[in-house]
């Protein structure tokens, strides 16, 4: 599957070794930014060892159709991290269904990254990997995120009560879905 997808204005790409720095300096750059929105990692998740057996392991996963990452990065300044999105936890069989995920780079919120990242993901989804459903969870604080989806037609499913352990605490959740209305397989 693609390991580079571009947009008018972004490179979404598959890391590699040479990668690692940018995106340890992405993480240390927007580490208060982005806290109430992500998992609480152990310590070591930021540094390079920990990165270059994570980026090893996203390679499987990717192999085997589980899991699609990307680093963001916008085409006017190429060897910068100025975000990552994924589409995971992929489930096949009568499901055809995966998870959502995405952040951007706090300097760069507001500017439409997000959106213009998350269309071309879903054209991956439902043209290239043929799922049927994505799905995204969000923090009701999180508006921003909220507007995104909706911007992008995803439908408000429900709200679930501490669905996600998110910075170290169980966190409610607002349960989005996309489905693929043109899909036939």
């Amino acid at each position: 599957m693609a390991e580079r997808i571009e947009t008018p204005r972004l490179i979404l790409k598959t890391l590699n070794e040479a990668d690692i720095p940018g995106i340890l300096e992405f993480y240390h750059r927007n580490s208060k930014f982005l806290k109430p929105w992500i998992p609480e990692y152990e310590k070591n998740y930021y540094t390079y060892e920990y990165q270059l057996r994570k980026l090893e392991y996203e390679k499987n996963l990717r192999e085997s159709g589980s899991e699609y990452r990307y680093n963001i990065f916008k085409k006017d300044d190429p060897e910068r991290v100025i975000g990552n999105i994924a589409v995971s936890n992929i489930i096949r069989g009568i499901l055809q269904s995966a998870f959502l995920g995405y952040s951007v780079d706090e300097n760069e919120n507001g500017k439409g990254i997000a959106t213009e990242a998350i269309k071309e993901i879903i054209d991956f989804s439902f043209q290239e990997i043929k799922l049927h459903r994505l799905e995204a969870n969000v923090i009701p604080s999180n508006t921003a995120s909220v507007r995104v989806l909706e911007k992008l037609n995803f439908t408000r499913e429900g709200y679930s009560k501490n669905y996600l352990k998110i910075n170290g605490k169980w966190q409610d959740h607002l349960r989005f879905a996309l489905i693929n209305q043109n899909y036939d397989q």
